[in-house]
């Protein structure tokens, strides 16, 4: 808004000299995360007594999960993923550039995942089980919203300067030119991209912080993808491929880190909010749609590498318990494999921030090396 306030206005703009300010990115970016931050902090405590005068007994916890969860965590309020999904909304109304459909499209499959997964969370609520919307129903919908953007980002994404073709077609890193077009089967890859790893972030939530800040490290670097990918002369020096405005997506990335750092005041062990479906399918959902309107969908599998191994100990789990009946892990998703271990909470949830941190800096280091 502020920036649209800033193009009509810019013919004052020597009367107000600081209303240059807002046309460069990097200020607004600053900007976004400053606000996203505080309004989700600003609505914490609130909120939260809000919920517990609401929730009652809280969220549900599985009842074969760690034997500690159920005495620690039971009751905790859940929902908190409405506190980040406010402070991203606000912060990407008012600094970011709502002419840019690469911003309405991450924002909408961030909101429509968001909706998604407060569905789940209150029928959980609601119903008192850990179990809320099925996985069919998830999915479905994850799909439909995923689908619709992709169609809408080929459909009407800018194509001046853009490479012939990209729109449809999968990069690879640490590759110049390697580029495999997929035509319309790419919608179905693109969509794989975006519900995927709307699961995998859920399925990382699991322990107090262990997604809010591995997505906020993502969100980071995906930030600085967005910015060197939307500036002709970065790009063209580093070798990735120009995508013409997708540079304004990098507010919403500031805004998935502030907001992140405004929820962990409160997720921070012992966790007096969760974020729940609303959050993690929100934040996945939104990483996964940055990821197909910068073209970096590897680079997606990369940096968020801790949600895909998180995501495949789910898989390997299941698979091959069907087929043996056995288990591979001692309970998976992994991070609760090292819970049986005898490993700390805190212990397991730091180190995993570690390991997100040397992914993030990876999957950056494919930007130069090529």
């Amino acid at each position: 808004m502020f920036y649209l306030l800033y193009e009509h206005f810019a013919k004052y703009s020597h009367v107000f000299p600081l209303l240059n300010l807002l046309k460069y990115l990097t200020v607004r970016v600053g900007l976004s995360m400053a606000t996203s931050g505080f309004v989700t902090i600003a609505m914490g405590s609130r909120f939260i007594a809000w919920m517990r005068t609401k929730q009652g007994r809280g969220q549900p916890i599985r009842t074969d999960g760690p034997e500690g969860h159920l005495l620690t965590k039971q009751g905790t309020p859940t929902m908190g993923g409405l506190m980040i999904l406010a402070g991203v909304a606000v912060a990407t109304l008012l600094w970011a550039n709502l002419r840019d459909i690469y911003v309405w499209i991450v924002l909408g499959v961030t909101l429509g995942y968001g909706v998604l997964g407060f569905m789940d969370d209150y029928a959980k609520v609601t119903k008192q089980t850990s179990a809320g919307l099925t996985s069919t129903q998830k999915l479905i919908f994850q799909f439909l919203i995923a689908i619709v953007a992709v169609v809408v980002l080929i459909i009407f994404a800018p194509k001046q300067n853009l490479t012939p073709g990209l729109e449809t077609s999968v990069a690879f890193p640490f590759f110049k030119e390697l580029v495999i077009p997929l035509g319309w089967f790419y919608v179905a890859f693109a969509s794989i991209c975006i519900a995927g790893f709307s699961n995998a972030v859920n399925i990382t939530d699991g322990l107090d912080g262990l997604a809010t800040v591995p997505v906020m490290m993502a969100s980071a670097a995906f930030g600085v993808i967005c910015y060197l990918v939307g500036n002709y002369v970065f790009s063209k020096y580093l070798g990735v491929h120009f995508v013409p405005e997708v540079g304004e997506v990098a507010i919403i990335c500031a805004a998935l880190i502030g907001g992140g750092m405004g929820f962990l005041w409160y997720n921070a062990p012992p966790a007096k909010i969760f974020m729940g479906d609303t959050g993690s399918l929100a934040l996945g959902g939104a990483l996964g749609a940055i990821a197909v309107c910068t073209k970096h969908e590897i680079v997606l599998g990369i940096i968020g590498g801790l949600f895909v191994v998180e995501a495949l100990s789910v898989m390997i789990q299941v698979g091959y318990f069907k087929l043996t009946k056995k288990r591979v892990f001692l309970m998976a998703p992994i991070h609760h494999h090292f819970e049986k271990l005898g490993w700390a909470e805190p212990t397991i949830v730091i180190r995993f921030w570690i390991v997100a941190a040397l992914l993030a800096l990876i999957g950056l280091s494919s930007l130069k090396l090529r």
